[in-house]
């Protein structure tokens, strides 16, 4: 039996910043040399990033990706590092000739071996996801073989994240070939709950692979995807070995010992993927003999976060990198004195720190004197960068030119602060943040250029009633990595009071919605459930409810479509998850 040190490098890299990337490789594999690693796995697509969307259709982007595996297998040899062997994700090309329905270059999202200064090893993905968030048969060809390496007796198999997720192919391979270890990179991004579905996922995996198995796991923040780490271990019988915290980079060591020492003869053997192909493993040999014996490191299994530590960790991280990999220095957002600009404020301030938070109060005829103190109160408890511009003057300005009454009346004062925002944005860089909620853009309760104006929308996939719980988890809890230090950031009125616009005397969001734990429970079924209106009355909704609250919803698309982009965080987001014509006649009955 043999053992072996693998350096999990759970890494953040940037999209399409490839130099970048590259220098980070170099880095992170250092490190792993320095702790003693025998091998080091990067993550699905490090070098370029992922996920790349339609970059991988030009070939400029596929020869830069190619051109840059390349020269960083000589810069690891060159540095010193070239007998440590690397696994690590790209983008490559299969070289097949046109055709219609093909991705234009045959892109594939690969996967390489890096040693001694060579490519060793180039593999593929073979199943590709199309569903959710994912449109890669819209950007790839899969891939058709398996490569497995023998390193230190050890026979080492590749298959790439969605190959862990879906039956037959590259595992089912590996259990009839025969491997010592599976080592899967991937980029699964974010969803709540989704860790408990990973382990049992790898340890299944590696019961039917019948070794163990590494998965390392993306970390950051891409445009609407949260990529959380959580990359694990497991032994042959799906035993946990060690596992990688949350929402944060990490270069996890783990030492598998009782690995099996191969015999296996190299060469190339066609197998019966199971699921109607053929894949041919690849079989080569960079070191026979297995190492002398070693002391272990302790092995490293990070505690869970508690689900609302997690999701709040996802949006906090989601907003920092938005920020960072797009080049901003600070951030601006109205602040109204209600639950969700105060949220949305901490979440800036706990991502980048309060000092680059702007805000600004923008009270109307009809702001409370309570708001306008929430508020005020919330600026000193963070230290965050405040102004006060009134609104009623400006407003006041458009009557004169253009009659307007009711929601329209309404909507005006929405726009003048959107108005004040943007031009604050254009001025002084600011990203400006927008601070409506789930509930609110599914039901349309939000003004098109008004408070939906801006650059990125940090809880736009969080109900309304997952903010309060949100804020009361905050006031209670930090994490490592937050930058704000304030003891219960959001004052505790934001939180309890009844929530309002405050376009109107007296208004309540109860006016025009239900209340909002009766209507997110709707909106759960309907938009995340995909539950037609007969589906949705046997399930225990109010008839005459769901009547009202499908029409507001399918009525609302076209503001949604041009909503911000925000983080996913929930198993069906607006935007990449959900999908729905504009233009639409299609009605649910009752």
């Amino acid at each position: 039996m043999a053992q072996l040190r693998i350096a999990l490098a759970q890494t953040n890299p940037t999209v399409g910043d490839l130099s970048a990337n590259a220098d980070r490789l170099i880095a992170w594999t250092r490190e792993a040399a320095g702790r003693g690693a025998h091998l080091v796995v990067f993550t699905e697509m490090f070098l370029t990033g992922y996920p790349v969307e339609d970059l991988v259709l030009r070939t400029s982007f596929v020869d830069a990706s190619i051109r840059t595996l390349e020269e960083v297998a000589r810069r690891l040899a060159g540095e010193g590092l070239g007998d440590l062997p690397v696994v690590v994700g790209y983008v490559d090309r299969a070289g097949l000739a046109p055709r219609v329905g093909q991705p234009k270059g045959a892109p594939l999202d690969a996967a390489a071996l890096l040693h001694k200064g060579e490519v060793v090893i180039r593999t593929a993905k073979h199943h590709l996801p199309n569903y959710g968030v994912f449109d890669e048969y819209r950007y790839f060809v899969r891939g058709d073989r398996l490569p497995i390496f023998r390193l230190h007796g050890v026979d080492v198999a590749i298959a790439v994240c969605e190959d862990l997720w879906q039956e037959g192919g590259p595992v089912s391979v590996v259990g009839q070939a025969g491997a010592g270890l599976l080592i899967s990179p991937n980029a699964s991004p974010y969803e709540k709950e989704k860790d408990d579905v990973r382990l049992e996922l790898c340890a299944r995996r590696a019961r039917e692979a019948g070794c163990a198995l590494v998965y390392v796991n993306q970390v950051g923040g891409q445009d609407e995807l949260v990529f959380d780490g959580d990359s694990i271990v497991v032994d042959e019988a799906g035993e946990l070995v060690a596992r990688a915290g949350q929402f944060k980079e990490e270069l996890l060591i783990a030492d598998l010992d009782g690995l099996p020492v191969s015999q296996a003869e190299p060469g190339t053997y066609p197998y019966d993927a199971g699921d109607g192909s053929t894949i041919t493993v690849e079989r080569l040999v960079l070191s026979d003999e297995p190492l002398a014996p070693y002391p272990r490191e302790p092995a490293t299994v990070a505690p869970r976060l508690d689900p609302h530590a997690e999701v709040y960790a996802a949006l906090v991280l989601a907003v920092r990198d938005y920020v960072a990999k797009n080049g901003f220095q600070s951030v601006i957002l109205g602040l109204s004195g209600g639950i969700d600009s105060a949220l949305t404020a901490t979440i800036a301030s706990d991502a980048i720190g309060p000092s680059r938070v702007n805000v600004v109060l923008m009270p109307s005829r009809y702001s409370s004197d309570h708001s306008l103190a929430d508020a005020e109160e919330l600026v000193r408890r963070q230290g965050i960068n405040a102004r006060v511009v009134p609104i009623a003057e400006i407003v006041n300005a458009y009557e004169k030119e253009i009659d307007l009454s009711g929601l329209a009346a309404e909507n005006l004062q929405a726009r003048v602060r959107g108005m004040l925002l943007m031009g604050l944005s254009n001025e002084h860089g600011h990203l400006v943040l927008t601070t409506g909620n789930k509930s609110e853009l599914a039901t349309g309760y939000s003004t098109l250029y008004g408070d939906s104006a801006g650059g990125f929308a940090p809880i736009k996939d969080v109900p309304k009633t997952m903010v309060w719980e949100l804020s009361r988890w905050r006031n209670a809890h930090t994490l490592p990595g937050f930058l704000l230090d304030a003891e219960r950031p959001i004052p505790e009125n934001s939180i309890t009071k009844e929530p309002s616009a405050e376009l109107r005397p007296d208004q309540r969001d109860t006016d025009s919605l239900p209340p909002y734990e009766v209507l997110d429970r709707l909106l759960d079924d309907y938009v995340e459930k995909d539950m037609g209106s007969q589906e949705l009355i046997a399930a225990g909704h109010d008839p005459a409810l769901v009547t009202r609250v499908i029409r507001l919803v399918d009525l609302a698309e076209y503001k949604r479509r041009q909503y911000p982009p925000g983080p996913k965080i929930t198993p069906k987001n607006f935007g990449r998850d959900r999908r729905l014509p504009i233009t639409n006649r299609w009605r649910e009955t009752t």
